[in-house]
């Protein structure tokens, strides 16, 4: 068996949207005897499913229904921020090491990521403090070992569209709808940004269905290689990414991070 519990603390997968970075830390967490930890600033939301990414199917590894901590965690349409995150992440990693299992954080988020990793500083409202950047007194200092995907830029293109498309088809429009008419303001799910953008725009007749699609499909991809930026920008600040190829199967992906490191 592959085990890294005794050699790191934590195990990280990141990389930028439909790269299959969830399922992999969830294959990952059963072969490891883990529970993935969620980086997602919007998979943090109750009710915002589809249009978030989350596959609830992508959470079972053979038999195994493996935990994801810090997803559904708030209300749709309510506040959340980065500070918040760091006291909810620290709250997850110690319920998972505290029972002996290995703690997988996973997400795109790049600002959770660094931020639980280096510690940063905020203040209540999720804004760096008067200090900076700087390590946050008491956050724990976590050894880590962090693993990339990476796809070339036009598979990921393709990959994106796809995914895009049959979210539409398995009722992303109706998902925000249904918050629409739970009360949540066309403001703040404006404010969610990609999928809850544009497609309230549609929803509001202010867009076309097809330039709803196009535009949204451009964002994504914008959003994609914004995520690219971050982790280049984490590797040149000191962070080791060890990149994996995406288009490797999923058993030799798992086998390369083992071998990686002699496990």
């Amino acid at each position: 068996m592959c085990w890294l519990l005794k050699k790191q603390a934590m195990l990280t997968i990141l990389g930028p949207t439909a790269t299959g970075k969830t399922k992999l830390a969830v294959h990952l967490a059963s072969k490891l005897n883990g529970e993935v930890i969620s980086a997602d600033s919007r998979q943090v939301y109750k009710e915002m499913n589809i249009g978030t990414g989350k596959d609830y199917n992508d959470y079972i590894a053979g038999t195994e229904k493996i935990p994801v901590h810090l997803i559904d965690i708030v209300e749709p349409g309510s506040q959340y921020n980065c500070y918040q995150y760091q006291q909810d992440f620290l709250s997850a990693y110690r319920n998972v090491t505290e029972r002996n299992k290995l703690p997988v954080l996973c997400g795109g988020t790049g600002l959770y990521i660094e931020a639980v990793l280096s510690g940063y500083s905020f203040n209540g409202q999720g804004m760096p403090s008067l200090q900076g950047m700087a390590s946050l007194h008491g956050f724990p200092k976590i050894k880590t070992q962090i693993f990339g995907i990476h796809y070339d830029r036009e598979i990921i293109r393709q990959r994106i569209t796809k995914r895009l498309k049959e979210r539409l088809e398995n009722g992303m429009i109706e998902e925000v709808k249904k918050l629409l008419e739970k009360g949540i303001s066309h403001e703040k799910l404006k404010s969610y940004g990609l999928e809850y953008k544009f497609i309230t725009l549609y929803i509001l007749g202010e867009i076309k269905k097809d330039e709803m699609l196009q535009k949204l499909n451009t964002a994504i991809h914008r959003f994609a290689k914004r995520q690219m930026t971050w982790f280049r920008k984490m590797q040149r600040d000191g962070f080791q990414i060890n990149w994996i190829d995406g288009e490797l199967p999923l058993k030799k992906k798992i086998e390369k991070i083992c071998a990686i490191y002699n496990v």
